[in-house]
């Protein structure tokens, strides 16, 4: 399970993920609102933990901003103690839970826990679907959804799709990706893969021109980052 953690106090960054990852939770952090939405809507976790008082931009704010770029994924909110007006926001806002400043760690994994159990994105990453960023992949029905709308790809994308996706973190050649996906008797040219990963990328990449998910690695061929 992948964590992020937005929280700007560094003794409860410190406390919180080596506490996390001491029952396996994978965890990144940001120590300001700007850089946890950034981290939030270029990486799949399966539950955020966001501050409310946060540098550059607060916690309410990044809230309000994953639920209208479409992002699903359960957020339990810290608030201070007395702060009720932040807890009744944070919940309007799309918050899945709220948790007040002081509190024992072990309150926290139950509510963790809670979430976890209640979500519907929990393991949705399988040989089923796959969700990456705020895109969600169904394997089964060939479709691709962003941001809550119905990506058209072509047979040859979607299948290309596929393959870097089963087979991410590995850097596959140009010749590679056409035996695997276009087949050994299919007689297109490397320059066909660069134009179907261009046109993955404008459909599915944040920002096209710099790609988290979909990356070139130079001089051998293309990965899909496996995070």
């Amino acid at each position: 399970m992948k964590i992020l953690l937005v929280e700007d106090e560094e003794g409860l960054i410190i406390t919180l993920t080596d506490r996390l990852r001491s029952e396996n939770f994978d965890v990144k952090t940001a120590a300001d609102g700007e850089a946890g939405l950034s981290l939030a809507l270029t990486e799949s976790f399966d539950l955020i933990i966001l501050d409310v008082m946060l540098p550059k931009k607060n916690g309410l704010d990044v809230c309000r901003d994953l639920r209208q770029k479409g992002i699903s994924t359960p957020v339990l909110m810290l608030t201070a103690r007395g702060e009720t007006i932040d807890k009744v926001l944070g919940l309007k806002l799309g918050a899945d839970d709220y948790l007040t400043k002081p509190f024992e760690v072990i309150e926290l994994l139950a509510r963790i826990e809670a979430l976890l159990r209640r979500s519907p994105n929990t393991n949705y990453n399988s040989t089923e679907g796959f969700r990456f960023g705020d895109v969600s992949v169904d394997f089964k029905r060939a479709e691709v959804v962003k941001n809550n709308q119905m990506v058209e790809l072509s047979a040859m994308e979607f299948k290309l799709l596929h393959f870097l996706i089963e087979n991410r973190g590995a850097v596959h050649s140009r010749n590679k990706l056409l035996d695997e996906v276009w087949g050994y008797d299919a007689m297109p040219s490397t320059r066909t893969v660069d134009v179907h990963v261009a046109w993955l990328r404008q459909k599915l990449e944040t920002n096209p021109r710099h790609p988290h998910f979909i990356q070139t690695v130079h001089g051998f061929g293309y990965k899909f980052k496996d995070e």
